[in-house]
């Protein structure tokens, strides 16, 4: 964005903000309440629904449950999966076959030969 399209911009919200009586002070203080509400969420759907764990349980949640999902499901701080489950990491650029054509042949063509 070159300058004078960000300057317009600035000198736009500025205006705004003066005709509904918005002071900085107030952006500031919503925008620290969201993070402080997004960090409270404990569980979310995936349709963006969304739970602090306190409380009675939204509908949402009572009615995955009653379908058989667990709770942890939804869980947004997860554990971290095991090292075990995840796949090794393979460096290709030293890969003596890259190009050629046993770098092409598949698992089953092996196995049947």
């Amino acid at each position: 964005m070159d300058e004078r399209k960000r300057d317009s911009i600035v000198a736009y919200l500025q205006r705004r903000m003066a005709e509904f009586g918005i002071t900085p002070e107030a952006i500031a203080a919503s925008l620290a309440e969201d993070q402080r509400r997004l960090q409270a969420v404990k569980y979310r759907d995936a349709f963006g629904n969304s739970w602090d764990g306190e409380g009675a349980a939204p509908q949402w949640v009572v009615q995955a449950m009653s379908a058989g999902q667990s709770l942890d499901h939804f869980s947004v701080r997860r554990a971290e999966a095991p090292q075990a489950d995840k796949r090794a990491s393979v460096d290709w650029r030293d890969d003596p076959f890259a190009g050629t054509r046993l770098a092409t042949v598949k698992a089953e063509q092996l196995q049947a030969g």
